[in-house]
């Protein structure tokens, strides 16, 4: 008895630096170059009356990344930069048309075509844009069924009585490709700021319409779900609210947001969703996130910053804690670059880089690498977007007044082999 007794206590002692040796070895084969993993649970489940109260704390269950310094390491995949057009301002977002073309979204308040490869001088529509800061003509999306109604959809910043609204609206395209006239107001009355005004429309592989929207420099309309702002909204193609949406009658379908510009889905209920982190706000800067989230997640925003966990909200999967920004974000579906399959392609503005992040495929949740791509080839970068040919595109941002405008004004890029 008196073995075994010491048997014990020894083991007692032994343990808990197995455990500790493990925690290391499991650290140091997973964790990325310039990046800590700081153990987080992602919450589940966030509908506003869901929330804890109390100070975000660590847990042990989930492991997310924050980027300490710089923002990973040099990319080992060849790509190739092939410019598609040049001559733009400020391009926000692209379109794709069935037979190749483009349309195209400048903020200033333009859209533009590009045929057979060329950009066309004259504009499709003329939006008449608040154009202040962050505002204008930002995102747009082609209708489903484009092929047969010629719909498309916009994201802008209008004035209305002397004050400004973001708002989206549906614009038919004439069969020529030439000029397009407004069709209906999909949704109105999104709040606006001179930033973080968000902007990014999508359709989802379920035909729903997704619009992304800022905080307005508002964060506590983030967690105010009566407030279309720091959203993820989801809508029918008519501007109604489905029947499926977490909220009943609501527009909102992921909330807790501070300015996002990119977001693509990894299956037709989970999305990876890039988000603005603070510039100043509650005497926070930095730490830009990439979070996964499903109908109805919380992504925590004013109450989350760096990789920290709370009930009810979805604990980022990666964080820099420099400002990124993220612009675009798009899954690669294509071909040309293999490598690339299924990774989340991020455009950055101030860092002036392409991000690929690699998602563990038994742990949706958990990236496993990330790398840096084109760092101060060709400036900000603004849309990151897979065509129906299965290549990349994506557009500059440096006529924006934030970065160096080219005597040939801001492109289009397409990444390939």
């Amino acid at each position: 008895m008196t073995e075994v007794l010491e048997l014990m206590m020894k083991l007692t002692h032994i343990l808990p630096l197995i455990s500790i040796v493990s925690l290391m070895g499991v650290a140091s084969c997973t964790a990325p170059s310039g990046a800590l993993l700081e153990n987080n649970t992602t919450g589940q489940g966030t509908r506003p009356q869901e929330l804890a109260q109390g100070v975000p704390t660590p847990s042990s269950e989930a492991a997310c990344i924050l980027v300490e310094d710089g923002f990973g390491p040099q990319g080992q995949v060849n790509v190739r930069v092939e410019e598609v057009v040049n001559g733009l301002d400020v391009p926000w977002g692209i379109g794709f048309l069935p037979n190749g073309d483009m349309l195209v979204t400048e903020r200033n308040g333009q859209v533009r075509l590009v045929q057979n490869g060329q950009l066309r001088p004259e504009a499709v529509a003329n939006i008449t844009v608040t154009a202040r800061g962050e505002g204008g003509l930002l995102g747009i999306a082609m209708h489903p069924d484009f092929a047969s109604n010629r719909f498309f959809y916009i994201y802008y910043t209008a004035d209305t009585n002397g004050s400004s609204v973001n708002r989206v609206e549906r614009w038919q395209l004439a069969p020529d490709g030439l000029k397009a006239t407004r069709d209906r107001m999909i949704l109105d009355n999104i709040p606006v700021a001179q930033f973080h005004n968000g902007g990014r429309i999508r359709f989802g592989p379920d035909g729903m319409l997704y619009i992304g929207t800022g905080d307005a420099r508002e964060p506590d309309l983030s967690q105010d779900v009566s407030s279309l702002a720091g959203k993820i909204l989801r809508v029918t193609p008519e501007g109604d609210v489905p029947p499926d949406n977490p909220f009943p009658g609501n527009p909102v379908y992921i909330l807790g947001i501070r300015n996002t510009q990119g977001f693509d889905w990894v299956n037709e209920t989970t999305l990876q969703v890039t988000d603005h982190g603070p510039s100043g706000e509650l005497g926070r800067r930095g730490h830009d996130k990439l979070s996964v989230a499903q109908a109805g997640d919380n992504l925590g925003w004013p109450t989350l910053e760096r990789c920290e966990s709370q009930p009810g909200l979805v604990t980022p999967s990666m964080v820099w804690r420099e400002a990124l920004p993220p612009g675009g974000a798009a899954i690669y579906t294509g071909s040309a670059i293999p490598e690339w399959q299924g990774n989340l392609i991020i455009a950055s503005l101030r860092s002036e880089h392409l991000q690929r992040v690699v998602f563990d495929p038994e742990s949706p949740q958990q990236v496993q690498q990330h790398e840096v791509y084109l760092q101060g080839e060709y400036g900000r970068l603004r849309e990151a977007i897979v065509g129906p040919d299965g290549e990349l595109y994506i557009t500059t941002s440096n006529c924006d007044g934030r970065g160096g405008c080219p005597p040939d004004g801001d492109k289009i890029l397409r990444i390939t082999r």
